[in-house]
């Protein structure tokens, strides 16, 4: 490379990174507005308290920035992730703005109450557990953090900070193996005993304890939890549908297999489908082992072959007799119909509304692979000497999997289709297969872009064998039911020769033919 080329790959690469830098300023500079605003909407505006808590705000966020750039990279490269954490935070102020309206006249209509004491109801850790459940555990933990600051900026009240503080990490911590919708309203129940205990502690450091306060106060955190957990059901599907993401409680309803896809699929292609099964428990097996989601593994090796409904026939799991289609089909034809599951698949997904993670999961679950079966039967078949054959038309269009999910379901299909060849599989023979099976990927380069290690290579090895060696587990020959190849053998061979003496003793008026199984 030339030092002209390499000067202007430098100076784009540098054009690049401030392109990117001054859009991430321009959202922190947008959302640090739009939260001092919330603070200060009710207060006498003045240019030093308006540029002074716009300045806390937009340092408050550059720390989550970087935290984003030190610990999570995959949201720090990602600018709907980035615009997702900036809407949380600006409309979980809003929405305790709202509340703070609606509480304050409630305790006025009352009468006899401290106004003061209903910022306890106020449901500022709904932000929290979303962020819980949209991205994950970290980044809420954080945001409990700033949420918590910014409260005790709102409100002038320290103590508050810390009673925000702890709501939100609490309903976060709550939420984080959420599989059911029960586990919101359980983690809202904690969230208010939380509420509750903190909201008691402030008033007994007040030397209000003895007081009425302390039950209103009381009664107005428990209400907190319960609020937090309806505002949270009605908001998730919403931002799960805009900023496409999946959590947990839609990842258990595509596991369903009562599923649309997954009827037709048993229906068009049986094979298939127990295959997908199969490899559904290979992968949760061992996904926890490397630290990604299992219940994202198992719906993913679920979908990962449902294009293959389409031409289903022309693949080994679901052809019944001995004859195969693509016996009367060139080995370039054949290729092009096993290459094209990907496709389809990727199309089907999107009609059924699966998600993003899923889809490109479908996409990548061959990654660039080479179809060798059908490459070695071109190469035998092939006379041409002047044309070269092309390696690339029997590969996988790609791209390689990305992530380590993805990863998982590559190896868990090829690791199922080819333990069904073993003649005798013995535990020996099965972590032999395994073995050379992800070794194979591993040589291919097909791991080469996730995240995978080799210590994560080792314990996805030992669980594949684990599972494979259950499922290929010996039986003991009951007596009476043993079945060997002649007496296979002779029963065929009875059975025509009853058919052949029904048919001479027929009458000559009944020309039917008689219909076999296959007929």
């Amino acid at each position: 490379m030339t030092n002209a080329k390499k000067d202007s790959l430098k100076i784009s690469y540098k054009k690049g990174i401030s392109r990117e830098a001054a859009v991430k300023g321009l959202l922190l500079i947008f959302f640090g507005a739009l939260l001092a605003v919330v603070i200060v909407w009710d207060r006498v505006l003045s240019l030093e308290n308006t540029t002074g808590i716009f300045l806390i705000v937009t340092l408050l966020l550059f720390i989550f920035y970087k935290d984003f750039m030190r610990y999570k990279p995959s949201i720090y490269k990602n600018y709907k992730l980035i615009f997702l954490v900036g809407v949380l935070l600006v409309s979980n102020l809003i929405i305790g703005r709202g509340f703070y309206y609606i509480l304050v006249g409630f305790t006025e209509w009352l009468g006899n109450i401290d106004p003061h004491l209903s910022f306890y109801a106020i449901p500022l850790s709904v932000g929290s557990m979303l962020t819980a459940l949209l991205l994950d555990i970290h980044t809420a933990i954080v945001f409990s953090v700033i949420t918590g600051l910014l409260a005790g900026i709102w409100l002038g009240n320290p103590f508050y900070s810390i009673f925000t503080f702890a709501a939100g990490l609490t309903s976060a911590f709550g939420v984080i193996r959420c599989k059911k919708r029960s586990t919101l309203w359980k983690a809202g129940f904690f969230t208010g005993l939380v509420c509750v205990f903190t909201s008691v502690t402030i008033t007994f450091l007040s030397g209000k304890l003895m007081t009425v306060n302390a039950p209103v106060a009381a009664l107005f955190a428990f209400a907190n939890g319960i609020i937090v957990t309806t505002l949270v059901s009605a908001f998730l599907p919403l931002l799960e549908y805009f900023f496409k993401l999946t959590t947990d409680i839609s990842l258990l309803e595509l596991v369903d297999l009562n599923q649309p896809l997954m009827r037709n699929l048993l229906v068009l292609a049986p094979g298939t489908y127990h295959h997908s099964i199969i490899v559904g428990n290979l992968v949760e097996s061992a996904a926890e082992a490397v630290g990604v989601n299992p219940l994202l593994a198992r719906v993913s090796a679920y979908y990962h072959d449902i294009g293959k409904m389409k031409m289903h026939d022309y693949f080994i799991e679901n052809q019944a007799g001995l004859i195969s289609k693509h016996d009367k089909l060139t080995p370039h034809m054949s290729g092009l119909i096993l290459i094209s599951h990907v496709k389809e698949g990727v199309e089907l997904a999107k009609q059924h509304n699966l998600p993003e993670s899923v889809i490109n999961i479908i996409q990548q679950h061959h990654g660039n692979s080479l179809i060798t079966y059908f490459y070695q039967k071109a190469k035998e078949q092939h006379e041409d000497a002047s044309k070269p054959l092309s390696e690339e038309d029997f590969r996988y269009p790609g791209p390689r999997p990305q992530t380590r999910v993805a990863a998982l379901v590559l190896m868990a299909d090829a690791v199922e289709a080819a333990s069904r060849v073993l003649t005798d599989p013995t535990p020996a023979r099965i972590s032999a297969l395994v073995d050379r099976v992800v070794n194979h990927f591993f040589i291919d380069g097909q791991l080469d872009d996730c995240e995978l290690t080799l210590k994560d290579l080792k314990e996805i090895k030992k669980h594949f064998v684990y599972i494979l060696t259950g499922m290929f587990h010996r039986r003991i020959s009951y007596p009476g039911f043993e079945i060997k190849d002649e007496d296979i053998d002779k029963e065929q061979a009875k059975t025509q020769m009853d058919k052949q003496e029904k048919s001479k003793k027929s009458s000559p008026e009944d020309t039917t033919p008689i219909r076999t199984t296959y007929g």
